[in-house]
């Protein structure tokens, strides 16, 4: 036998001496989607996410360290199918890892005999490509009850984005429409009813966002133009803001609907414009958090300002932007590294765009005081990191988490308001 098989008890006897389990599923599987028709989704409490699609990669052993999974730890492989774990199997053995099990019981065993399982807790609001192909085609798909849906090509200044290919059917939504380029902050209420009502959204729509990774340069003119997928994660942002009740991402953007191998459109949907939104807006104003807000949460103890930047930004050598020039940080915010620049979500992204496993999240976030029982109110430079790190703590069921819409665009332009620079003290 290539690999040593386990048995269900023998599966728990081992996690119990602290084996490490790798699940090799989809990471939508991981969330909690059921993708073979299973009757209960997520993943063996424990494990780690490492899709057996990541197996190709050229760089898949950095993938392993990074999620420090080490050589000397007992491995336990389970997925979907036997195959797909002895593929996992396969580079682990080549990468020098010795203690490998595979188990082989999960679907038939494992999840119908009722052994716990987790699941990120809003993982119906990140979908998985497979999910908006079958909307698209009107087949009852998973964790969905309504009969109105609409899907949203997100960009910002870049409608070429959207017509050298997008999905079919899909309508394109410029970030602007919902953001005043002045501040970088969301608009006012009516002019949010007025774009979403242009758009054809109402408050019961279904409205699944997605965008397109086109490697943005700081150099560019306008380098969130090629960071689609930031654009689609803010446009959610203000849409649950004002009011929309079912707010779906597509999980790795339009990149997840290209490596499933689905056909692609060039056609320039129109949009359908309704005649009233359907509900006031803002729905949730405490999901946004202005410049005086955030000034008495920085004094509160019960609530936290984290800064989603990446570190370059944190102390001060660079602003981030080419059109802020001011450098530093917001005296007294923890710090929540992005990446490695103002258009890149390295850190909170797989390498296939996905988003990263949520208790790796978790986990870098609490030991860095970011924890769920504060109020939190994320913010980057203009707010579309600072959206992307609110939405990752929201579908986690985090209770009191918003958007420092102003950021650091806002903070530094008040030249009465304190900055810092420099690696901080201890």
């Amino acid at each position: 036998m290539e690999f040593p098989v386990l048995d269900t008890e023998a599966l728990l006897e081992l996690q119990a001496q602290r084996a490490r389990l790798i699940d090799v599923r989809p990471i939508d599987a991981y969330n909690g989607w059921c993708l073979r028709g299973e009757p209960r989704g997520g993943h063996i409490p424990g494990a780690k996410a490492l899709p057996a699609k990541w197996a190709d990669y050229l760089d898949w052993i950095e993938i392993v360290r990074h999620k420090q999974i080490q050589p000397d730890e007992t491995l336990i492989l389970y997925g979907y199918t036997p195959e797909e774990s002895r593929r996992v199997a396969r580079r682990f053995r080549q990468a020098g890892y010795e203690k490998i099990w595979c188990y082989d019981d999960f679907l038939t065993a494992y999840v119908p005999e009722g052994y716990p399982l987790e699941r990120l807790p809003r993982y119906r609001h990140l979908v998985p490509a497979v999910w908006v192909k079958g909307l698209l085609e009107g087949l009852s798909v998973p964790e969905y009850d309504n009969d109105r849906f609409i899907i949203v090509h997100a960009h910002y200044r870049n409608r070429d984005a959207y017509l050298s290919g997008h999905i079919p059917g899909a309508i394109d939504m410029d970030t602007l429409a919902l953001e005043a380029p002045e501040t970088w902050n969301r608009r006012a209420p009516d002019e949010l009813k007025a774009a979403l009502e242009a758009h054809g959204i109402t408050a019961d729509t279904t409205v699944v966002l997605y965008g397109k990774f086109m490697f943005p340069r700081d150099t560019d003119p306008f380098p969130g133009s090629a960071a689609g997928q930031l654009g689609a994660m803010r446009l959610a942002f203000i849409m649950i803001y004002a009011g929309v009740r079912d707010v779906r991402v597509l999980n790795g953007g339009f990149q997840a609907w290209i490596d499933a191998g689905y056909p692609i459109s060039t056609d320039d949907v129109p949009k359908r414009p309704v005649a009233d939104f359907g509900a006031p807006i803002p729905a949730h104003p405490e999901l946004a958090v202005d410049t005086p807000e955030a000034k008495q949460m920085l004094a509160a103890p019960d609530a936290e300002l984290v800064c989603v930047r990446s570190y370059r930004e944190y102390i001060g050598e660079v602003s981030g932007y080419n059109y802020i020039e001011a450098k530093g940080r917001i005296p007294g915010a923890i710090f929540a590294d992005c990446g490695r620049d103002a258009y890149h979500m390295d850190n909170y992204r797989n390498v296939d765009h996905t988003t990263r496993e949520y208790h790796e999240i978790d986990a870098i976030w609490r030991r860095n005081g970011i924890t769920p029982d504060k109020h939190l109110a994320f913010y980057c430079g203009t707010g579309w990191r600072g959206s992307e790190a609110w939405f990752n703590a929201w579908l986690m069921g985090w209770p009191r988490v918003s958007v420092y819409d102003g950021g650091w665009f806002e903070w530094s332009r008040d030249p009465g308001n304190p900055i810092e620079v420099g690696v901080p003290a201890g």
